[in-house]
């Protein structure tokens, strides 16, 4: 991060299961900082960790050995041959990882830096539950607060969807219906004059895509989600099995989030009379494969959504939409 880099007093962070992205404000513009949410375990030795620190990759060292954690966490574990460990799964923290509050904090630190003399506002995203089934988000909100706390922030929350409407749907006075398509959930919010109505989640996104393909492919879901994110594109023509197999996995899961958008927005009686079509804005990794949107239009066509829609569009920045949303509520509510 620039040492000179005059930023707004407020920070957004996107907590998501598969990255985490902190948005700032500078006088230049808006700037984002990523870093993969994920690690992996190497054996200790004093050769190793001097020559992480030489390249600059951040690490943990204890009695296990050496935690190597973010971005670089995937290069080390496809050259090991093997899974990235996550700190999160399903769009919350990760119980059944032991190592999950402990690296999550690390990796939150090299984004947000120093809070400074002055107490600085954050908001963090924190998904829906999923449709149908009770909250479940205390632990993970709770902890993440305190985490953030104790760093010297100002802290508050908001819901996953609503942060992608902050973010894109000015024009339409934030009214509309917000989706992030992310690694362990799909967040949707609908929102009126930027108060969420209905929120909900659906958990199959992009892990399930990734799991599934791999294990269809033979291969691990780590390599999979590079293949995917590097060339992967919805347009039928697939070159190889794992293309193939991505594209079969992308539109069970396209069909499954128009399912529960008709689900979740049975009832008319529960939505205010808008009186005008309302904007959908797809946002998140999962998201950004060429042809997604075409593909996801065309399913919520033939599904006879029961709202007027007057476009469907891709977020500016899909991978940033949701830390932009978090910064502008940090700035403007806090």
């Amino acid at each position: 991060m620039s040492q000179t880099a005059k930023f707004s007093p407020g920070i957004g962070l996107d907590i998501g299961t598969s990255r985490l992205v902190a948005a700032r404000k500078t006088e230049q513009g808006f700037r984002y900082e990523a870093q993969l949410n994920a690690f992996i375990n190497v054996p200790f030795s004093r050769v190793t960790q001097g020559a992480l620190r030489k390249e600059g990759i951040p690490y943990i060292v204890d009695d296990s050995g050496i935690w190597i954690h973010g971005n670089d966490s995937q290069r080390f574990a496809d050259l090991l041959n093997t899974e990235v460990r996550r700190p999160m799964m399903g769009g919350v923290l990760n119980a059944g990882e032991p190592e999950s509050v402990r690296v999550i904090s690390e990796i939150l630190k090299a984004l947000t830096g120093s809070a400074g003399p002055t107490p600085q506002n954050v908001c963090f995203s924190i998904p829906a539950a999923p449709l149908g089934a009770e909250a479940n988000l205390t632990w993970h909100d709770v902890t993440l607060k305190t985490m953030l706390t104790e760093m010297g922030y100002r802290v508050k929350s908001i819901n996953e969807g609503l942060a992608v409407v902050y973010s894109e749907l000015e024009d339409s006075n934030y009214t509309g219906i917000g989706i992030s398509c992310g690694g362990g959930l799909c967040n949707i919010c609908f929102s009126y004059l930027s108060v969420p109505i209905v929120s909900f989640a659906v958990p199959k996104a992009g892990d399930f895509i990734d799991a599934s393909a791999a294990s269809v492919a033979g291969s691990r879901a780590n390599r999979v989600r590079i293949i995917k994110e590097d060339a992967f594109k919805i347009n039928g023509h697939y070159p190889n099995k794992i293309h193939q197999v991505l594209g079969v996995y992308y539109d069970d899961m396209i069909r499954t989030l128009v399912g529960a958008l008709n689900d979740g927005f049975r009832d008319p009686n529960a939505l205010p009379n808008v009186g005008r079509p309302i904007p959908i804005v797809l946002s998140g990794g999962t998201a950004m494969p060429p042809g997604f949107k075409d593909r996801f239009e065309k399913v919520l066509q033939e599904s006879r959504f029961p709202i007027p829609v007057s476009e469907v569009r891709l977020a500016g920045e899909p991978l940033t939409a949701t830390a932009k949303g978090c910064l502008m509520a940090a700035v403007s509510e806090m």
